[in-house]
């Protein structure tokens, strides 16, 4: 098929990261894109950063949706972002420290999802990955169209390591500036150092630069030299001053003092732009890098001042050994303030040979212009397009082979929540599948069925009539049940509607407010998000009263699905920053190595602890609760499982308390929501799949994988029978078994579609 024939590319999503953020990756996405919209006006280019802080960056237009950094889900919405807006190709900048997850492994839930062509340009190959970074560059390279590196080297890693086929390869230089080739002494005033020979090192400042190598060496170079200065240019890498402030700067600075040479060193402390970076490569004499690790596949430092005629001596990490081949510049050994010393003298010494190296990279570099490699780009994206007319490609289908999907979930059922519920609200018990009335209703159930259909708004499959006018009925439950004399909710409600009492327990009113906080979170009905919005102000007041580790816990997940819509309420932040230091400072009071948990006794909704400290850990940034609440939840995983494998929650016939043996029944459906709510959860935070599977293993207790092998679900029904007793199954069907089941089963739905989000987070 002729390329011509195709329609153009009209839009192109670049994902990397972007300025003002500082980082290499940033600059060449930026780079990137400018000079693809230069060259192809009619193409619409845009950016999808990914950002390291909460606040995120001031970008500029081309920017047009943000990724943060850990949280999983933001990638999956970016992907239907990418979908709906019909893009045509998506660039992706790889490079593992940039993207969430272990080894960068978040990036792959948004690629899965992509329906476009994927060009992905490998800023970091490794010759010795870890068995997690193996796996994702598998797994990108399955999915990528095409693979782009920057060397010859990087193509022989992906065909050698990586079995990756050649004809999946392009091999296209990093992108520089076109300057034109000047002498030094035309920028130098700029810079106050005219007159003076200029050694120069760029780029962002960490302490795997080597600077100190090269002021070590200037005493000897000054002896004989005694014009050299020496720029080193570049603030410190904002990760490395966020972790160790400007330690290596003040050790260089040191060091130059005590080489007696501080006069002769200048640090230009900031991020430049490229006009100005284009001044002070001009202004140098001599380029030096000289790093200290060999395994650095690419360097723009390195390009920029190759392309622009420079005299360079580098270490010889990978992408120096590759560019400054054939006389294009200069390698001296690692950590080795001499060799380098050697080298400056000897090119200041033999002026021809300095200007012939400086000939032979700027000519080099002509081929590494950003219109030159902006038309490459072009070439490849499509050269790919001509491919997958011939050859269409399936979504995701290199996920399948490589990611097991779980076991196939029940159709969604709805028969029995609707018998329990009337024209009050949900019913709290039934005898077999018949509604108790003599039971009455309770404030947690019809808590817990306003959470589920609003779960159910989310996922769209069922009608939203019905779905509204059972959420309008559960929340107005919860309007009657609220004191407003006490700020509280009752509880046990009677079938001739006559509360039991003033105010009910602290867990109703936690998980109230869970209720609450998921409607103002996801829910689109304006008349459920006002009334929501004035309980939840209300509830929020007393929240704070409570004593007991549950309520501060369905407190917290209330608050963290209220924050998803209303991110900017500082008292809501400030609550959930209270609750979730009172829950670490339990677990650290109580917890052992044997015995890694908040209390001496494990009752019911155990996971929820865990699951509320890793949500407070993701949106936090608090990696100590998400330490605590993974090592918890390993824990109760553990301890919840028979010898065969299976699901074993922990009885409510006597609880587990620390230094006997945990009860084995009666088995009860909440404790299996419980679990499956939390592991997923450390499934989005993580990204490894032994959550996923510990939350499918608990949902299996539902349907028979458990100490009976008998059925907790009826699918006959769509009821939940009450509980698992050593010697059958409780044949009644109350509200909450029905509802552990139905959110169980709804949460781990919405976790495997992609979901089209109600706000940004």
């Amino acid at each position: 098929m002729n390329q011509q024939l195709l329609p153009p590319i009209h839009q192109i999503a670049v994902i990397g990261n972007y300025v003002p953020r500082q980082c290499g990756i940033a600059t060449f996405t930026t780079d990137l894109c400018e000079a693809i919209a230069a060259a192809y006006h009619k193409t619409n280019v845009f950016a999808l950063p990914v950002n390291d802080t909460p606040q995120g960056y001031a970008y500029p237009p081309r920017v047009r949706f943000e990724l943060a950094e850990n949280d999983l889900i933001s990638y999956r919405r970016a992907a239907d972002f990418l979908n709906i807006n019909n893009i045509d190709l998506v660039c992706l900048q790889h490079e593992y420290g940039i993207f969430g997850g272990p080894a960068g492994s978040h990036i792959l839930a948004l690629l899965r999802e992509l329906r476009m062509p994927i060009v992905t340009t490998l800023h970091t190959i490794l010759r010795d990955p870890t068995v997690q970074q193996r796996k994702v560059m598998d797994e990108l390279s399955q999915l990528s169209d095409r693979l782009v590196v920057m060397s010859e080297l990087g193509a022989e890693f992906l065909q050698e390591l990586y079995d990756v086929s050649e004809s999946k390869i392009a091999i296209i230089p990093h992108g520089i500036p076109d300057v034109p080739f000047v002498d030094p002494n035309f920028y130098k005033d700029l810079f106050g150092v005219a007159g003076k020979t200029v050694l120069l090192t760029f780029g962002l400042l960490s302490p795997n630069k080597g600077i100190e190598h090269v002021i070590s060496a200037l005493p000897s170079i000054l002896a004989h030299y005694p014009n050299v200065v020496y720029i080193v240019l570049g603030a410190t890498h904002p990760h490395v001053k966020r972790h160790e402030g400007e330690t290596y700067r003040l050790m260089l600075q040191r060091l130059a003092k005590e080489q007696g040479v501080e006069e002769h060193v200048i640090f230009y402390d900031q991020f430049v732009t490229i006009e100005e970076l284009v001044e002070f490569i001009g202004a140098a004499d001599i380029y030096i890098t000289p790093y200290l690790n060999p395994a650095q596949i690419t360097s723009g430092t390195l390009a920029y001042t190759v392309g622009a005629g420079k005299a360079v001596i580098s270490t010889p990490y990978w992408y120096a050994e590759e560019l400054l081949s054939e006389g294009r510049g200069i390698l001296v050994p690692f950590n080795s303030p001499v060799s380098i010393a050697n080298e400056v003298l000897m090119l200041l010494e033999n002026e021809s040979e300095r200007h012939a190296i400086r000939k032979r990279a700027y000519m080099f570099g002509r081929d590494m212009i950003w219109p030159q490699v902006a038309a490459r780009y072009m070439e490849v994206f499509q050269n790919i397009r001509v491919e997958r007319n011939l050859h269409p490609r399936p979504v995701s289908a290199a996920v399948k082979s490589l990611d097991k999907r779980p076991h196939e979930l029940p159709p969604l059922h709805l028969g029995h929540l609707h018998r329990l519920t009337d024209d009050t609200g949900i019913i709290e018990h039934a005898t077999f599948t018949v509604p108790n009335y003599q039971e009455g209703y309770s404030t947690d159930d019809n808590a817990r069925a306003l959470v589920a259909t609003i779960l159910l708004e989310e996922l769209g499959t069922e009608d939203r009539v019905v779905i509204t006018r059972l959420a309008t009925r559960y929340l107005a439950f919860l309007l009657y049940a609220f004191n407003p004399e006490r700020n509280r909710f009752r509880n046990d409600l009677t079938y001739d509607r006559q509360w039991h009492e003033t105010e009910g327990s602290e867990d109703s009113h936690g998980r109230t407010i869970w209720a609450l906080g998921t409607v103002l979170g996801r829910s689109n009905n304006q008349g459920l998000i006002g009334t929501a919005s004035r309980l939840m102000e209300q509830a929020l007041s007393t929240a704070m009263e409570s004593t007991h580790p549950r309520p501060w816990a369905f407190t917290l997940v209330g608050i963290h699905e209220y924050l998803r819509r209303y991110s900017g309420d500082r008292s809501a932040r400030h609550m959930r920053e209270i609750l979730a230091e009172r829950l670490l400072s339990l677990y650290k009071t109580n917890a052992t190595p044997e015995w890694p948990w908040f209390e001496d006794l494990l009752t019911y909704d155990n996971a929820k602890l865990p699951h509320a400290l890793l949500l407070s850990g993701r949106w936090m940034d608090r990696n100590d609760m998400l330490e605590v609440g993974l090592t918890a939840l390993d824990w109760l995983s553990k301890i919840q499982r028979a010898e065969d494998g299976h699901f074993v929650p922990i009885g409510c016939n006597g609880f587990y308390r620390r230094g006997e043996e945990p009860a084995r029944f009666d088995q009860q459906p909440i404790e299996v929501h419980a679990m499956v709510s939390a592991c997923l959860e450390a499934y989005r935070i993580t990204d490894d799949r032994r959550w996923r599977n510990e939350a499918q293993l608990a949902f299996d207790w539902f349907l028979g994988r458990n100490d009976l092998r008998l059925p907790l679900y009826d699918p006959t029904t769509g009821g939940c029978r009450d509980g698992l007793e050593p010697d059958r199954a409780n044949q009644n069907q109350g509200a909450e078994s029905t509802l552990a089941f139905l959110l169980s089963l709804l949460e781990l739905r919405l976790s495997e579609q992609v979901l089209k989000p109600v706000v940004e987070l």
